[in-house]
């Protein structure tokens, strides 16, 4: 049932966002880059704490997939911006510093069921920016990688989402 109830979401957060770029609303490169590195760095962040404070093989494995992919395309994504003198955040801001700051504090079963969860919600967040991005064509370079990128965090959220469900405490 959770699981139908977050590809719901997932669909819905989806199309909004697919409308916003098809009707040329999508955000401005800078926003795009500003978000979607913080994004990448965050996930960089919370799955380096994960290969601390879990046990378990399944999170940790995600985990260093999280580290390898979301580097990668923050790499390309930070090339991409110097080249147009866009600016790439050094660090994540306040609220996600305060979502790693949660995760910090936790370890075992009660951090791997939060990352897990967490890892859905801000693998949703990532899809609905990159499918916009995508759609959105004032910028032809950021909408490629938009494109390119998107199919990658479509399969992490769907390992997340596998993820809370294997990690979810009962009952929930």
């Amino acid at each position: 049932m959770r699981y139908a109830n977050t590809m719901l979401i997932t669909a819905l957060v989806t199309a909004v966002f697919s409308s916003a770029a098809a009707h040329g609303q999508g955000v401005k490169p800078q926003d795009f880059v500003t978000k979607a590195t913080v994004a990448g760095k965050t996930e960089v962040a919370a799955a380096r704490i994960a290969l601390k404070n879990s046990s378990a093989d399944d999170v940790k494995q995600f985990a260093r997939q999280m580290i390898k992919d979301h580097t990668q395309a923050g790499d390309e994504l930070a090339s991409i911006a110097k080249g147009k003198n866009l600016q790439v955040p050094a660090h994540v801001d306040a609220k996600h510093g305060e979502v790693l700051a949660g995760l910090r504090s936790q370890s075992g079963a009660a951090f791997d069921a939060s990352y897990a969860k967490q890892m859905v919600a801000d693998h949703q967040e990532a899809v609905a920016l990159f499918t916009s991005e995508a759609g959105d064509k004032s910028d032809p370079d950021l909408s490629a990688f938009a494109q390119k990128t998107l199919p990658t965090l479509q399969h992490h959220m769907s390992m997340a989402t596998s993820l809370a469900s294997a990690h979810s405490p009962a009952g929930q």
